[in-house]
């Protein structure tokens, strides 16, 4: 199969992933976006950090339309050596044979392994209305029974998919969690420029649960000094509430490098007088200190029982399981300075017993 870009790098020898990406064929083109196949070999993969709240992962896209100015997951593309910082929104890869392998790859799910899809692309991207490549995938998850989903989406193109999303609740263990970072649409515009409105999406997780689906909000990534405010997270917490969210998911912005390439520069245009706040916070590390993640947590706690969102508590974690767990892992979702950006958690959950909240609460 002849390269995609052929006089690109002729010294250079990819392997792996990159070698995949090289030889993409052009599908189409859309707005400023080329959309090119990828030979995938494995849909599943299986997620090795102790850390996670889940065993399995599907992404079946690589790179993403909506082009969120604090994506963590720019650095996925560099695998591929695609190193230009517009590639990640600019080159969306298409996977290939994804239903056929998740056939297979299902034989090897045991009983309570949770499979997360989205966990650093958006599975309802705008790819989605053109190759269909979820909705094949949401169709063979629709003949298995027994099964513990999870799936991460700003978009309400997951409408499309709502009689699927029912069958599939039916018979396996379903949780649709839609992010929302702020209610305000010129703020979601300039954050998220090609994701669909705050309002759409809300609607979105209202129209699932009315249709029996396990809907709630990724209230994540919180941003310092832009969508932090009292104001700004009670309504959020009300939208969602207003939309029968079965819980809301909170977390702060975690900087990767990679994303302070896009994120920093676009501070410097849209909130000048915050650039000199963030390079002081992350010119350390990458996560925000402890004292300010558990403002926001116990913000968006005080909100929920407001508006009646229920806070369930997740099942008892005997002491010697939880002394275990927190000596082996980093926490992923709470309040502590070390949790990498994966969507957020349910303000009251404590990280031994994640797994547990997401199969347990309904």
């Amino acid at each position: 199969m002849p390269a995609l870009f052929p006089d690109a790098f002729p010294e250079q020898q990819f392997v792996g992933i990159a070698r995949l990406a090289s030889e993409g064929e052009a599908l189409a083109e859309g707005h400023n976006v080329e959309y090119l196949t990828i030979e995938n070999r494995s849909i599943l993969t299986r997620c090795l950090s102790p850390r996670m709240p889940f065993t399995w992962m599907i992404n079946p896209y690589r790179g993403c339309e909506f082009a969120c100015k604090y994506c963590y997951a720019r650095y996925t593309h560099e695998f591929m050596e695609l190193r230009d910082r517009l590639d990640f929104e600019g080159k969306i890869y298409v996977k290939q044979h994804n239903a056929w392998l998740l056939r297979q790859e299902l034989k090897h799910v045991a009983a309570n392994e949770l499979i997360a899809i989205g966990t650093a692309t958006d599975p309802y991207q705008p790819a989605e209305r053109k190759f269909e490549i979820t909705r094949s995938l949401m169709e063979e998850f629709a003949r298995h029974t027994g099964l513990e989903i999870s799936l991460v989406t700003k978009s309400d193109l997951i409408l499309r998919d709502i009689e699927l999303l029912r069958t599939i609740a039916g018979r396996n263990q379903l949780t649709i969690c839609v992010t929302v970072t702020t209610m305000n649409t010129d703020l979601a515009r300039i954050l998220e420029p090609r994701a669909p409105r705050p309002d759409l999406r809300m609607r979105a997780v209202k129209k699932m649960v009315n249709a029996g689906v396990r809907a709630g909000v990724n209230c994540a990534p919180v941003l310092p000094g832009i969508t932090d405010s009292p104001r700004d997270l009670e309504s959020l917490v009300r939208s969602a509430a207003e939309a029968g969210a079965a819980f809301v998911f909170t977390n702060t912005l975690f900087l990767k490098p990679c994303a302070a390439k896009i994120f920093m520069p676009f501070l410097e245009e849209k909130f000048p007088r915050l650039v000199a706040l963030y390079r002081e916070r992350y010119s350390r590390n990458a996560y925000l200190p402890e004292q300010y993640q558990q403002r926001i947590v116990n913000l968006v706690k005080r909100y929920c029982e407001k508006y009646g969102i229920r806070s369930r508590r997740m099942d008892p974690v005997p002491a010697s399981q939880a002394q275990k767990i927190a000596a082996e892992q980093i926490p992923l979702f709470t309040s502590g300075s070390n949790q990498p950006d994966h969507g957020g958690m349910p303000a009251t959950a404590k990280p031994a017993s994640i797994k547990a909240y997401i199969r347990k609460t309904g």
